[in-house]
């Protein structure tokens, strides 16, 4: 932690997306590491956790934008100057994707297109981490743990716009970058849960909704198995990651990292609320109803992931397992009704670095 906190410190980093729950926690954990922080994404939604645990003021600069809007990016990227970028910003829901895949397709796209054309324009960036999705891989139908080796083809909005993402990283990295002294990079991980989440249609949000308002849960793919893993796991991951790339002295290639997971705790949906009905911690119960979904036959049943060259060319490992990480949300719903949101998620990340 202490070489963690040497490298971070002072560093200028920009994380786009800054105000979803993942920006949220990554935010907070480069806080703590002494980081200069920047952000640049919508203006929060209320009731958030960006919002609820005020994490605005651990920034120096937190800019309210559309990254679809290419010339206030360029202005602010130009100003800033910042050494590391972490790219979040995106419509990351599947079922809104359907929904509205239009929006999807723009965001995705056209938002990491826009990032890319800002960072030709600011030399003193070395080090891009794209955060991208395990939704990327075509499925194979024997249901493997996907490797990074693994083929690109998604087949929902969400996961093809992402997929995209991935070729457009590597196109500008060797078309724009080749001679430049820039690594551009990108993660891969699984589905994050954690205490903070308030989104809607995601399970451990409705399910915490469901428990805090004494109603039942509506299960819509119960038997859809998903690689779950604890919300500061990934993100962790991503700054080891831009540790290493940074300190490279060679120019990098373009490569793509998973983050994923043990295989024990690669489990269906009602094997994860069980698991969450079952807390020693919960002291509240709720009733399971199962509920056809309309999209269910669209979306991947099975999505397992491997991430043993994260395991080994960067030392990363899931400190948490599935009981522990379900503790903790339940642990976390509790906590925030006592204390400041803020103070539960120093906390929170302090522990998680002390773990082992």
């Amino acid at each position: 932690m202490i070489e963690n906190q040497k490298f971070w410190k002072n560093k200028k980093v920009f994380i786009t997306g800054h105000t979803g729950f993942k920006g949220s926690w990554l935010s907070l954990l480069l806080y703590f590491f002494g980081a200069k922080l920047y952000g640049y994404s919508f203006k929060p939604e209320k009731n958030f956790l960006f919002e609820k645990a005020n994490i605005k003021k651990i920034f120096t600069n937190s800019i309210y934008a559309d990254i679809l809007n290419s010339n206030r990016l360029n202005k602010n990227l130009i100003r800033i100057k910042p050494n590391i970028i972490f790219h979040l910003a995106a419509q990351p829901l599947v079922f809104e994707s359907y929904k509205n895949p239009k929006k999807t397709y723009d965001t995705n796209i056209f938002g990491t297109i826009n990032l890319m054309e800002a960072i030709r324009k600011v030399p003193s960036v070395k080090t891009v981490i794209i955060v991208t999705t395990d939704k990327v891989y075509k499925i194979n139908k024997h249901n493997p743990f996907y490797s990074e080796k693994h083929s690109l083809g998604a087949s929902d909005p969400y996961g093809t716009s992402k997929s995209c993402v991935e070729l457009i990283s590597e196109s500008y990295k060797y078309s724009f970058f080749k001679k430049r002294n820039i690594s551009i990079t990108t993660a891969r991980a699984g589905n994050v849960i954690g205490g903070g989440d308030y989104s809607k249609n995601r399970i451990v949000p409705d399910y915490l909704r469901a428990i805090n308002n004494k109603k039942k849960i509506v299960l819509r793919n119960p038997k859809h198995i998903r690689p779950w893993q604890y919300v500061l796991e990934p993100l962790y991951g991503y700054t080891l990651l831009a540790k290493k790339k940074y300190l490279e002295k060679k120019i990098s290639i373009f490569d793509s990292w998973n983050f994923a997971p043990n295989a024990r705790d690669t489990v269906s949906v009602k094997e994860l609320v069980t698991c969450l009905q079952e807390s020693k911690l919960n002291k509240n119960k709720t009733q399971l109803i199962v509920k056809k979904n309309k999209l269910a036959e669209k979306e991947t049943s099975t999505l397992k992931l491997n991430a043993i060259k994260s395991k080994k060319k960067l030392g990363w490992k899931n400190r948490y397992n599935l009981k522990k990480t379900v503790d903790l949300i339940i642990n976390w719903n509790e906590l925030i009704k006592k204390s400041s949101q803020f103070s539960v998620c120093i906390k929170f990340v302090k522990d998680y670095l002390k773990s082992k």
